[in-house]
């Protein structure tokens, strides 16, 4: 450690003195070769060629890729002049056969070894290979497929295929076996080659609960339903938000469409990017199947809740098949009509007046920017009808929806549409994804809502209705809500 006044940096009068006793530091003049490898050090042999194409350091690192070919090409043998990779055997002639006959040789090689007995007379030659008695086949049925189709190509005669299609048949629809269902058989022996097998048994896993058995008995092939137990306890799913929802919810086990229902569930009630804190509870039930034989299928969301702290969301899907909505708790039904945030992100621009991010001058910003992760789902604000679907200028790839009573509803800058023109969408129906196209600074959403052909600021407008449970239903109602806050979290 030295100090200022060992240098004389602060000497009186300006002057530099150094203390007795010590030597000035005098750096060594470093020489011609030292500087050389200072020089061929510094310089980057192995550019990128993929970038700063025709500069000076590109052409250095292309004339080091052509040098390092070429000398490549000098030293090798040659592509007319085979590699030796295998040696002779040291051993040749009789030495070669003594040794072999001493020796176990592998059945590729004929397993040649050892003593041997010369064939007399008792010996006939095989007219032609003899077959199996049965095979056993495992199918996979295609998408697209036939039954019977499938059974003739793994070989079941056409009589016996068709008799099986018409048998499980009765059982199940034909058209409801999915694609990839293994179907294992066993194909007897048959009178000659020249005829298919017949089929002995046929096994598939038919539905879920179902399994469907064939067996012969004697000319006819009689079909055994045999049903499998399931078990249609709720799965529930709890867990800390943390730095994301969406990624904390898929970790925790809850599938993909039911994470993005929740979300939408959760949005319809709170804002997710402002509201919802890392240290909250996200709670999910789902449908569930755990069939007997170990397998599971999970089904839609059933119950959404969000543990603040101070508050909770709960909510709960009621109603007749195909016409569910959610319910609080309490039996108040979801705002129906609400024009909703469409998509869960952050508001990084209102309406008005502002500096263009990019122009830098004064401009009208006519809607909103939400800022979300690229690629995050975007949804229809209300029910509408596709009136323009494709490129629109500065922001980049649009989609504009007409909702009728002079509203229509703008979305801008998406990395990828996934409605056509003409077509009709529901409120909550995913048209595109989340991009940074046209003028854009960052992945975000680009929100306009228009009156009459004048855009007005999406955050004023409110159409709220709200329904109420009452009498048995709200009875029936309160039962189910008991019965999903009964489910433990991950029980089995």
């Amino acid at each position: 450690m030295f100090l200022r006044s060992d240098h004389g940096l602060d000497q009186a009068g300006g002057t530099a003195t150094l203390s007795f006793g010590r030597a000035a530091f005098v750096p060594a003049t470093p020489s011609t070769l030292d500087r050389l490898r200072a020089s061929i050090a510094r310089i980057d042999w192995a550019p990128d060629l993929g970038s700063q194409i025709g500069s000076a350091d590109w052409w250095r690192g292309a004339a080091t890729c052509t040098a390092l070919i070429a000398t490549t090409c000098l030293l090798s043998p040659g592509f007319d002049r085979p590699v030796i990779g295998d040696v002779p055997p040291a051993l040749s002639g009789s030495e070669w056969d003594e040794a072999r006959a001493q020796s176990i040789a592998p059945l590729a090689w004929g397993a040649a070894t050892g003593r041997h007995m010369a064939a007399n007379d008792m010996v006939a030659p095989l007219a032609e290979r003899p077959e199996r008695p049965i095979q056993d086949v495992v199918l996979t049925f295609g998408q697209g497929d036939s039954f019977a189709r499938a059974l003739e190509r793994a070989g079941v005669s056409k009589a016996d295929a068709g008799d099986a299609a018409q048998l499980v048949s009765g059982a199940i629809t034909l058209d409801d076996i999915r694609p990839g269902t293994r179907i294992d058989m066993t194909l007897g022996r048959r009178p000659d080659r020249t005829v298919a097998r017949p089929l002995e048994k046929l096994a598939f896993r038919a539905k879920f609960d179902l399994k469907v058995l064939l067996n012969r008995n004697g000319d006819t092939l009689a079909l055994t339903r045999q049903a499998i137990a399931v078990d249609h306890t709720p799965l529930r799913i709890q867990g800390l938000v943390g730095s994301s929802l969406y990624r904390s919810a898929r970790a925790a086990g809850a599938p993909a469409k039911a994470v993005e229902a929740y979300i939408k569930a959760i949005a319809s009630r709170i804002s997710i990017g402002r509201d919802v804190g890392s240290a909250d509870t996200f709670d999910f039930v789902l449908k569930q199947a755990r069939a007997a034989t170990g397998e599971v299928q999970l089904g839609e969301l059933m119950y959404a809740g969000l543990d603040q702290g101070r508050k909770k969301v709960q909510l709960v899907k009621w109603g007749a098949e195909g016409r569910e909505q959610w319910f609080e708790a309490n039996g108040v039904g979801e705002r129906r009509g609400t024009m909703g945030m469409p998509v869960a992100g952050r508001l990084t621009s209102g309406f008005g007046i502002r500096i263009h991010p990019i122009l830098r001058t004064a401009r009208m910003h006519k809607g909103l920017d939400i800022a979300a992760a690229y690629g995050s789902p975007i949804y229809a604000a209300m029910d509408g009808i596709v009136a323009l679907a494709g490129r629109n200028g500065g922001y980049g790839n649009f989609v504009k929806l007409m909702h009728g009573g002079g509203m229509a509803t703008g979305y801008g800058h998406m990395s990828r549409i996934a409605v056509r023109p003409g077509t009709r969408v529901a409120r909550g129906q995913v048209i595109g994804y989340v991009g940074s196209t046209g003028m854009s600074t960052g992945p975000h959403l680009h929100y306009e809502l228009w009156k009459n052909g004048v855009a007005i600021n999406p955050r004023s407008v409110s159409f709220t209705t709200m329904a109420q449970l009452s009498g048995a239903t709200l009875k029936a109602f309160k039962a189910r809500v008991a019965a999903l806050l009964a489910v433990r979290p991950g029980g089995r």
